[in-house]
C-alpha cells in the first residue's frame, strides 16, 4: 500500500473516483463479453455524452459559486432551434449560425445573471423560471417541429478526423494526437518535478515517478489506440476536440487564474471574500452567463449529431450535468469542485449508462440506479466530513497536475 501510495503521488483514497470508473470499465467490459472496450463503443460513448460533459464543465463552476442552474435544457433546445431556423430560413453560413448561437447563449447567460448578481433572486428560482421561459421559446420558435440542418453544420457532433497520410490500420491524425498528449502529461511531470528539486520540497523516488508516468502514458496511448482502431470513417470525434479545449482553458482559468480563485472564495465565504476587495456580483453574473454560453453550444453539439432541433431536446440534461458535478467531487454548499472531477464524474455516469444498455436493462431500472449512485456518492462525501476527514470525493482530483510535491510523507513534515 505505501509503494502504491509513493506511484500516485499521496494518498490513494483522492482517487477514488477513478478507480470507480475504472472499476466500472472492467465490471461491464466482463458482464458484456468485451463489448465496452470495442473501438465502435467507445466512440459512441463518447460521442453520446460529448454534450453533457460540456454542460458539466460550466455547471462546475455555477456550484463551486454557490449556485445550482436548472436551465441549462431548456436554454440548450431554445438555441438549437434558433441556430437550425437560421440555416434553413435565412440561409446562413454555418460558422455564422454558430456564432449567432453563441451570441444568443450569452444573452441568455447575461439576463439570467442580472437576476442572479444584481437582483440578489436565488439562482434556484431564477433559472427554473428560465427552464420554463426558454423551453416555451423552443416549442414557440420552431412550431413544435423538426427542423433539420446542413451536412457541414453536423461535423461539430458527429464529425471525425479525417484519414490522412499512409494506410496504416489506424487513423494517423487520432495517433499523432495522442502522441502529443503523452508527450506533454510527460514533459508537465518532468517540469513539475525539475521545479520542486530547485525550490528544495521533497519529491518521489525516481521508481514512483516513472511508474506513474509509464502508467498515464499507457492509458492516454491506449485510448487513442482504441479510437484510432475504428471502423473506416471514425476516428477520434470532433466533440471530443471541443471538449478537450473546453477542460484545458477552464481547468487553467480555474486553477491559475485570478478569476478562478474569485470564483472559489465566492462559493467557500461571499462575505469574507467581499471583504478582501473580491467583486461577488461580477462573479456571480459571470459563471451564469459563462454557464448558457456553454449550454448553447452543447445544444448545438446535439442538433448537429441528431442531424436536427426538435421539441423534445434538452429534457433532463440539467440533472445529468448537476450529477457528474457531484458525483465528481462539488460540495453542495459551494467552494469545492473542479473542472477535471466533472469530467470523470460525468464519464462514469456515461459508462454506467452505457454499461446498462448494453446488457439490455430497462430504462426505469436505469433511472434507479443512476439516483442510488448519486446518492451514495454524495452520503458517503458527507459521512467523511462529519468523521472529521478531509471528503473523500473532493480530494479526488484536487492534487491533478500538480507538481508530485505533494506526496511527502506526514512523518517528513515536522
Amino acid at each position: 500500500m505505501n509503494k502504491l501510495k509513493e506511484i500516485l503521488g499521496g494518498d490513494t483514497r483522492q482517487f477514488g473516483m477513478i478507480f470507480a470508473l475504472v472499476a466500472l470499465i472492467v465490471l461491464f467490459q466482463i458482464l458484456t463479453n468485451g463489448v465496452t472496450l470495442t473501438p465502435d463503443n467507445i466512440i459512441a460513448l463518447f460521442n453520446g455524452n460529448s454534450y453533457i460533459l460540456v454542460l458539466a464543465i460550466g455547471m462546475v463552476l455555477v456550484i463551486i459559486a454557490g449556485h445550482i442552474d436548472l436551465s441549462v435544457g431548456s436554454v440548450a433546445a431554445a438555441v438549437g432551434i434558433i441556430v437550425a431556423m437560421a440555416m434553413q430560413n435565412w440561409n446562413l453560413a454555418w460558422p455564422l449560425a454558430i456564432l449567432l448561437g453563441l451570441v444568443v447563449g450569452a444573452l441568455i447567460g447575461a439576463w439570467q445573471g442580472f437576476w442572479v448578481a444584481y437582483v440578489g433572486i436565488p439562482a434556484f428560482i431564477v433559472t427554473l423560471s428560465g427552464m420554463l421561459v426558454f423551453r416555451g421559446l423552443n416549442q414557440f420558435v420552431g412550431k413544435s417541429n423538426s427542423i433539420p440542418v446542413p451536412q457541414d453544420f453536423q461535423v461539430i457532433g458527429a464529425g471525425f478526423l479525417p484519414e490522412v497520410g499512409p494506410n496504416t490500420g489506424y487513423n494517423n491524425l487520432t495517433v499523432l494526437l495522442g502522441l502529443l498528449g503523452a508527450g506533454f502529461i510527460a514533459w508537465g511531470m518532468f517540469r513539475g518535478r525539475r521545479n520542486s528539486v530547485k525550490v528544495g520540497a521533497p519529491v518521489p523516488p525516481m521508481w514512483a515517478f516513472l511508474t506513474k508516468l509509464v502508467l498515464l502514458c499507457g492509458v492516454i496511448l491506449a485510448v487513442t489506440l482504441l479510437f484510432a482502431s475504428g471502423r473506416k470513417g471514425t476516428s477520434f470525434p470532433v466533440p471530443g476536440l471541443i471538449l478537450l479545449v473546453l477542460v484545458i482553458v477552464y481547468g487553467f482559468i480555474s486553477s491559475r487564474t485570478v478569476v478562478g480563485r474569485h470564483i472559489y472564495a465566492v462559493g467557500g465565504n461571499r462575505h469574507a471574500a467581499e471583504l478582501s476587495g473580491v467583486r461577488s456580483k461580477q462573479i456571480n453574473f459571470l459563471v451564469m452567463a459563462n454557464m448558457s454560453v456553454l449550454a448553447a453550444l452543447a445544444g448545438m453539439m446535439f442538433v448537429a449529431r441528431s442531424t436536427a432541433s426538435g421539441p423534445s431536446d434538452g429534457v433532463g440534461w440539467e440533472l445529468d450535468a448537476i450529477a457528474a458535478v457531484f458525483i465528481g467531487g462539488a460540495a453542495v454548499t459551494g467552494g469545492v469542485g473542479t473542472v477535471v472531477g466533472s469530467i470523470v464524474g460525468g464519464l462514469v455516469m456515461a459508462v454506467l449508462n452505457n454499461g446498462l444498455q448494453l446488457m439490455n436493462v430497462g430504462s426505469d431500472l436505469q433511472q434507479i440506479i443512476k439516483g442510488l449512485v448519486l446518492l451514495a456518492a454524495v452520503a458517503f462525501d458527507v459521512y467523511n466530513k462529519r468523521q472529521g476527514k478531509a471528503s473523500l470525493i473532493g480530494l479526488i482530483m484536487r492534487n491533478f497536475g500538480r507538481s508530485e510535491a505533494s506526496s511527502k510523507p506526514k512523518d517528513a513534515s515536522a
